[in-house]
């Protein structure tokens, strides 16, 4: 089973709003493991926003990286390795190994962004495969409408 056809089967929502965020900064994947590129998405989010989970998921790290606060969150029936969804800058109000329900809070926006405003980088990985957090989101499918004159 592939990720797209894994995600259909997930409870999914922004972790910030409603309303759903602007995108600050979108993803733009690496062309290698080791080049430029912003592996994730950047949403606005002021100061001491609240963090939602996106998904049913395990908290599998909440702690200090580099100076930041990152909350990680593995999601359970994704597949082999399992799907894991981060957050940063962010003061986790949940611990390692917490059980979660889609839309638990899961931290709160921290300081310390790499945004010219504060924000919320929000990051999805298979292993050690950056993917689009988008693809969490259940969007509705495009569709043309009729060009008014």
């Amino acid at each position: 089973m592939n990720t797209t056809t894994l995600l259909l089967a997930l409870a999914l929502c922004w972790p910030l709003g409603p309303p759903a965020p602007d995108i600050v900064r979108p993803w733009q994947p690496p062309t290698g493991p080791y080049a430029p590129g912003h592996r994730g998405i950047d949403l606005a989010a002021p100061e001491g926003t609240t963090v939602h989970a996106p998904a049913d998921g395990t908290v599998t790290f909440a702690g200090p990286v580099g100076g930041r606060g990152v909350l990680t969150l593995t999601l359970p029936h994704t597949g082999t390795p399992p799907l894991r969804t981060t957050f940063s800058p962010v003061t986790p109000l949940t611990r390692t190994g917490d059980h979660v329900r889609a839309g638990t809070p899961l931290a709160r926006v921290a300081p310390g962004t790499h945004c010219p405003e504060t924000c919320l980088h929000w990051g999805l990985l298979r292993g050690k495969q950056y993917l689009d957090p988008l693809l969490l989101l259940h969007r509705a499918p495009s569709r043309l409408l009729p060009l008014l004159s």
